[in-house]
């Protein structure tokens, strides 16, 4: 296991799909950081060295990627932010229905059974 940007990365998945884990990085993104580092796509994390995982943070920090908390962090606050306008979307958040215009006269059951507390 590699603890890497705050999440554990299993060592027996390639560098691309074991990237993807980190919350904020999705297929593109980790294209593009194996692309730019030059690995390959069949590469193991347990076959990284301590180089490699070296350049790899600093081109996730050169990129100026935002990554796990500090997303999740930005994410609430635009929640929080539509709550307090009382826009329609955050009014939506609010009542746990759907927000982008989905159905909800037979549909939307599982949207009302989680709802989250704003």
């Amino acid at each position: 296991m590699l603890y890497l940007l705050e999440t554990k990365l299993s060592d027996n998945k390639s560098v691309y799909f074991a990237i993807t884990k980190i919350y904020g990085i999705g297929n593109k993104t980790a294209l593009l950081l194996c692309k730019k580092l030059g690995f390959s796509l069949n590469l193991k994390i347990k076959n990284l060295t301590s180089e490699q995982i070296l350049e790899l943070l600093k081109l996730s920090e050169s990129l100026n990627l935002v990554l796990n908390n500090e997303l999740k962090k930005i994410k609430s606050l635009i929640v929080e932010k539509l709550i307090v306008i009382k826009s329609y979307r955050g009014l939506r958040k609010t009542q746990g229905l759907p927000v982008r215009g989905q159905r909800t006269h037979t549909n939307a059951k599982s949207s009302r059974k989680n709802k989250k507390r704003y």
